[in-house]
């Protein structure tokens, strides 16, 4: 076995997989404050972008081969209100940033979040009745925001509130605007994990969920057949492509929906497994550049065709030095 393994050249004709920028989605956050970049401390290396700002960022990002670009508000507090009125704002930070993005980059592609965390007082991707995060109720206001964020510049909306029919009914209401152009990006199997900490502190949402957690509506991390019924579901009301989040500790529910299902296959490198990266790289215990890579190369191996990671830009300016 070894033969093949002792030259560069021969080692690269028979590797099995390859990590391009191709593969690469960069998520940001904005914010509607006057500072260009607000460093977020548990994030090494992420901050939040102003607008003008984020669009400089992704000018960047597209000339170092990245296509797309996964947004995250950060929104104000005194905006945040217990059922999210926010989100169906056409001038929110979202719609406004997605107008700039779409015009000063039109080549590159734009996915925006739907849900309504980053703008209720409580924290929860859905509307709040008795203690109770409400599924129906709920729907109606994801298929506004969709439909907002989606004529605002946005090429793909992504659901990621775990409510159960939201991909059917984000995807009637496009259609029912005319904008079926408008692709579905399903976070089919999203599990209630502890490693969205850091996220949560940079879009402001961690001290808002308080002690609550996402538990009824998120799946449970022991579970992996129930994975996959989520994801047929979510194919069957419409999604062009579906998610795994978080990615590393779920590599077989990864390889599992990709080998069962045959789909358009993303899968979210977290904040938590971006930090923990960051964090024993700062510390000399390992080779952070190298262990990005890694790992990125670890979710095509498992059967992701695309991979949303803080460290896209970072991984695509590695990549450009390796060729």
């Amino acid at each position: 076995m070894r033969r093949n393994r002792q030259l560069p050249w021969l080692r690269s004709l028979v590797t099995e997989h390859r990590l391009t920028t191709d593969d690469l989605v960069w998520p940001i956050f904005v914010h509607d404050g006057t500072e260009a970049d607000v460093p977020v401390a548990s994030m090494p290396g992420v901050s939040r972008f102003s607008i003008d700002r984020a669009v400089e960022a992704v000018k960047e990002a597209g000339g170092l081969g990245i296509r797309a670009v996964a947004l995250f508000p950060v929104t104000d507090p005194s905006k945040k209100t217990p059922d999210g009125d926010e989100a169906l704002n056409p001038q929110n930070l979202v719609c406004r940033t997605l107008e700039r993005l779409s015009r000063a980059c039109p080549d590159m592609g734009f996915i925006a979040d739907v849900a309504l965390d980053p703008y209720t007082t409580h924290g929860q991707d859905g509307l709040l009745r008795e203690g109770r995060v409400v599924n129906d109720e709920t729907l109606a206001i994801l298929r506004k925001q969709a439909v907002l964020q989606a004529q605002a510049g946005s090429t793909m909306v992504a659901p990621s509130d775990m409510m159960d029919g939201r991909i059917g009914a984000v995807r009637d209401a496009l259609d029912e605007a005319q904008l079926s152009d408008v692709a579905v990006l399903a976070y089919a199997a999203k599990y209630a994990s502890a490693y969205y900490g850091p996220f949560r502190d940079a879009v402001g949402s961690k001290g808002n969920l308080g002690k609550g957690d996402k538990r009824t509506y998120q799946m449970d991390p022991a579970n992996s057949d129930e994975a996959l019924r989520e994801v047929a579901l979510d194919l069957e009301e419409g999604a062009d492509a579906v998610m795994v989040k978080p990615g590393q500790p779920y590599l077989d529910i990864v390889r599992r929906v990709k080998d069962t299902f045959h789909v358009p296959t993303f899968v979210y490198q977290v904040s938590g497994e971006y930090a923990m990266i960051q964090a024993a790289a700062a510390q000399g215990w390992i080779d952070g550049d190298a262990v990005l890579l890694e790992a990125l190369l670890a979710f095509k191996r498992a059967g992701a065709d695309a991979v949303l990671t803080y460290g896209a830009v970072r991984a695509a300016k590695l990549l450009a030095k390796s060729r």
